[in-house]
């Protein structure tokens, strides 16, 4: 009874850790990530704005989120510090994703707009993207919040094996 006892206390702490490196490794990958949300129509545009460093960093990422999906009325563009487009793409899905370089080192803005007249709820964002070290934290909380988990199933199982033997 005992040995289910350390399990579910070391499942625990596990479980506890996992949760901190989850959040640690959001806060971390997000470093340096501009966000925004609004309302978007044909006479409103959403502008999020953000300064990157060209040699820190050589390519961006920028992802929108539109609220309620309506096929062809939500576009997004990146301009670079020189108000030229670099990137573009019209919202073929509830979310988008997409990636672009940086070149110059300055501020770059992400563009989101509507071809409708109806209001639409629109997140964004705009930064550099992660390095493989900062996405791989996130992997390591999800793999600790397992093992916590199998450990709790596992201490279950032992105690109820117990249970049935001692009676």
């Amino acid at each position: 009874m005992q040995k289910a006892g350390i399990i579910l206390v070391v499942s625990g702490a596990l479980i506890v850790i996992g949760l901190i490196l989850l959040a640690v490794g959001n806060q971390i990958i997000l470093e340096g990530v501009f966000q925004g949300n609004g309302i978007v129509n044909s006479n409103q545009d959403l502008i999020i704005s953000g300064e990157f460093d060209a040699e820190s960093s050589s390519v961006g990422v920028f992802a929108v989120q539109m609220m309620e999906f309506k096929e062809n009325t939500i576009s997004a563009k990146v301009l670079d510090p020189f108000d030229i487009e670099i990137a573009s793409k019209k919202l073929d899905a509830e979310t988008i994703e997409e990636e672009f370089d940086i070149f110059d080192t300055g501020v770059y803005k992400l563009i989101i707009q509507s071809n409708s007249d109806d209001d639409v709820q629109v997140f964004g964002a705009i930064g550099p993207l992660p390095d493989a070290g900062k996405k791989s934290l996130s992997f390591v909380s999800a793999y600790v919040l397992i093992i916590g988990m199998v450990g709790l199933v596992g201490s279950a199982i032992y105690r109820v094996k117990n249970r049935k033997k001692s009676i």
